[in-house]
């Protein structure tokens, strides 16, 4: 099976190659991304959207061998569903890490711009029950896998205009959330309430980790993906 890997904010395709070792090993073939503008200054990055990042995938899926699988972590979970809308028939499954499908004209979150690009703001900004599990030598490591993005992409609205991508089977793997406890918080969560609850064929699966599973327990995420992308095929 081809597996589309999509890096959340500041990563690149690196940060999945602990993930990307298993999967190639269990005998898939595997494309992690880095997308456009990630680590470039404003001037080459100001016109970069969460659209060109959404592209940019939709690219990868067309060179693949199809059906593929389409794995988006936390802020790549949208330019996942953007590819799911775009190419509805060539993916068998979207897999969403510690992230959920977008509902129409929302945007991944909003972070401070700096020099007209987004840095990294540090494993400190982030709640502790999504970093708690990088102990130090895993931030030191990881530390060279983070790079600004363009400063327009967090904040774009995401463009979904095809319903047919309710008809692609979703697997979201939640770092700490079970099925009950996210459908409860998304009952707060307006209309990505109503997105999530469009999908015909969703499955919700803990990870028991924080929001960096490529990092922190990268074998269990590769299981739990590769337990995903072949379910259709069992």
């Amino acid at each position: 099976m081809d597996i589309i890997l999509i890096p959340g904010l500041w990563l690149e395709a690196s940060s999945w190659s602990d993930v990307t070792a298993d999967l190639e090993r269990a005998g898939h073939t595997v494309h992690p991304l880095t997308l456009p503008g990630v680590g470039a200054p404003a001037a080459e990055t100001a016109d970069i959207g969460i659209a060109d990042w959404v592209a940019a995938a939709v690219t990868a899926v067309d060179a693949a061998a199809k059906p593929v699988v389409v794995v988006g972590h936390s802020g790549g979970g949208n330019v996942a569903w953007g590819v799911a809308d775009a190419r509805p028939d060539d993916v068998s499954r979207v897999v969403f890490v510690d992230t959920v499908p977008p509902p129409p004209g929302s945007g991944i979150s909003e972070f401070e711009v700096v020099d007209g690009v987004i840095p990294f703001p540090g494993w400190d900004f982030f709640p502790a029950e999504d970093v708690d599990d990088l102990d130090d030598d895993t931030r030191a490591r990881t530390a060279r896998l983070v790079h600004s993005v363009p400063a327009r992409v967090p904040t774009d609205e995401i463009s979904l205009r095809d319903d047919a991508r309710h008809r692609v089977p979703v697997t979201l793997l939640m770092g700490g959330l079970d099925r009950e406890t996210l459908e409860s918080e998304l009952d707060q969560w307006g209309p990505y309430a109503d997105e999530f609850r469009a999908i015909v064929d969703a499955e919700v699966v803990r990870i028991g980790s924080g929001h960096w599973p490529q990092f922190s327990v990268p074998h269990r995420l590769a299981e739990l993906i590769d337990a995903a992308a072949t379910r259709r095929e069992g």
